[in-house]
């Protein structure tokens, strides 16, 4: 099975894929499928990675991933629980070429456009229990919960998960060399990564990578990087009290608390500690 694209399994002739993960990691490769995905996150938390965008996800987030959308998702690793997510796959043609242009579908149209760039609602009741109950549900009730959701996820507020997104397909040679580009800076972020080091990973010159990085993601490696490294400072401030923020900055990746501040106040808009107050309050 390739990396990218990835296939989702899926029985013979179903157009509505319903999936089940229980898992102490999801799959933690950077990955992309034709299906549009919807998912609940019941149990756990992380960071995802979408298009050029680092997010983080926790437990009673519904994260919505659009066709051929590059993602992956990284759990928190040190949680003793499992994480526990509940999807559904589809394509815009799975119920017929056009189905959703039907008038009386016209209202959830909205959903396809946010879903280009991917979005989360950060929570629902209503749409929870919708997807709690799609385990036990028949085929025909999973269709129906299917268009509920639809309809219930355009009219809530959401958060969109990327700004930008590489438009062509990845090939399997493209989609390895960014996988393991990936694997190697969420392996590694918390120390010294050089320009170097990057490049070899994806087996290119330094010039050749830097153009190659910054052409799919529209930001540079560092850009990414430092962002990958502020989003893991901005859990620690909030969930660990017992840490400075030298000792946040440091296992973080930073080895300079001047540099820290600096980054975070140019990703985030504030800095650290006013980051920490703002989370209190």
């Amino acid at each position: 099975m390739k990396v990218l694209p990835f296939q989702i399994p899926k029985p013979e002739n179903d157009a509505l894929v319903f999936q089940e993960d229980i898992e102490f990691v999801f799959y933690n490769k950077l990955h992309q499928h034709e299906e549009i995905q919807i998912s609940l996150i019941v149990k756990g938390e992380g960071t995802l990675i979408v298009g050029d965008t680092i997010n983080n996800y926790e437990a009673g987030n519904i994260l919505v991933l659009g066709s051929n959308l590059p993602h992956v998702f990284q759990s928190t690793e040190n949680l003793k629980a499992e994480s526990h997510m509940v999807t559904l796959f589809f394509t815009e043609n799975s119920f017929g070429k056009n189905f959703f242009e039907l008038q009386e579908l016209h209202e959830i149209n909205r959903f396809f456009k946010q879903a280009k760039h991917g979005f989360k609602i950060v929570s629902d009741k209503n749409i929870t229990t919708l997807f709690l109950e799609l385990k036990t549900a028949s085929k025909l009730d999973r269709f129906i919960s299917l268009l509920q959701v639809l309809k219930k996820v355009t009219s809530l507020e959401y958060e969109s998960l990327s700004s930008f997104i590489y438009e062509k397909k990845y090939t399997a040679v493209e989609g390895k060399r960014m996988r393991d580009v990936f694997d190697f800076t969420m392996s590694n972020f918390t120390e010294d990564i050089t320009l170097d080091a990057i490049a070899n990973v994806a087996s290119m010159t330094k010039n050749a990578f830097c153009k190659y990085f910054k052409k799919r993601t529209n930001k540079s490696y560092f850009r990414f990087l430092n962002e990958l490294r502020i989003e893991n400072a901005s859990k620690l401030i909030v969930s660990n009290t017992d840490f400075t923020l030298a000792e946040i900055a440091y296992n973080s990746g930073f080895k300079n608390i001047s540099n820290f501040n600096r980054h975070f106040k140019s990703i985030k808009k504030m800095s650290p500690s006013n980051y920490k107050k703002n989370y209190n309050t």
